[in-house]
C-alpha cells in the first residue's frame, strides 16, 4: 500500500503543502497521522478518491485508475451509447476503432486493458481481432468482450472472458467491463 505525505500531494495536485493539511485536518482527504508526530500521511486509494470527488486531474494515477476500453464496431447506434457512459468521469479512457486498421492504431496509442469485440461486424474479421490479441505479447492480457448477434453462440472459449448478447444495454455493459478491469489492475 503506496502512501503520500502532504508535502508530496501538494506537488501532485499543484497546490501549498499547507492546503493539504486544511484539507486533511477538515477531513476532506482522509489518512492518518504518524503516531508521536504531527506527520500526516494518505493512502493512495484514498488520494485518488479525493481527486476524482473534486473533479481534479488524476494525474499519474490516470493509468492505474481509469478503465482504457477499446470498442470494435461498425454500428453507430452502439458506438454511440458507449460513447456517452464510458466517459473519464466515469472510469473510463475510450476509443472506438471500426476496421481492423483501426484495431491496430488503437491498440498502439491506447494500450486497453479491455476490448469489446462486436461479431456483427463480420465473424471472420471479429476472430482474428481476437486470436490476434490472444496471440500478442503486448496484449495477451487484455480482457476480451464479445457483443453476439440475437441467436448466436458464444464458441469461442478461451478467447473471450464475457459475452453480451445483442441489444444491450450500454450502462450493464459499462458496469461489467468496469468491474473486470478493476479486479484484474487489483483495485
Amino acid at each position: 500500500m503506496k502512501v503520500f505525505t502532504t508535502g508530496q500531494i501538494a506537488k501532485i495536485c499543484n497546490v501549498a503543502p499547507r492546503t493539504v493539511s486544511k484539507w486533511f485536518d477538515s477531513g476532506r482527504l482522509k489518512g492518518y497521522r504518524i503516531p508521536g508526530s504531527q506527520d500526516r500521511r494518505v493512502p493512495r486509494e484514498y488520494l485518488i478518491q479525493f481527486l476524482r470527488e473534486n473533479g481534479m486531474p488524476l494525474g499519474e494515477f490516470e493509468d492505474r485508475v481509469l478503465a482504457k476500453v477499446l470498442v470494435v464496431s461498425k454500428d453507430d447506434g452502439l458506438l454511440e451509447a458507449l460513447t456517452a457512459c464510458m466517459t473519464i468521469a466515469n472510469g473510463f479512457k475510450f476509443a472506438a476503432a471500426r476496421s481492423i486498421f483501426d484495431v491496430g492504431i488503437c491498440l498502439e496509442t491506447l494500450g486497453p486493458d479491455c476490448v469489446v469485440v462486436d461479431f456483427e461486424m463480420g465473424m471472420q474479421e471479429a476472430e482474428s481481432v481476437c486470436r490476434n490479441l490472444v496471440n500478442s505479447a503486448q496484449f495477451s492480457g487484455a480482457i476480451i468482450v464479445a457483443l453476439l448477434p440475437d441467436g448466436a453462440q458464444n464458441t469461442l472459449g478461451p478467447f473471450v472472458k464475457e459475452a453480451f448478447k445483442k441489444p444491450l444495454d450500454a450502462n450493464l455493459l459499462a458496469d461489467r467491463v468496469r468491474t473486470l478491469t478493476a479486479t484484474a489492475k487489483g483495485l
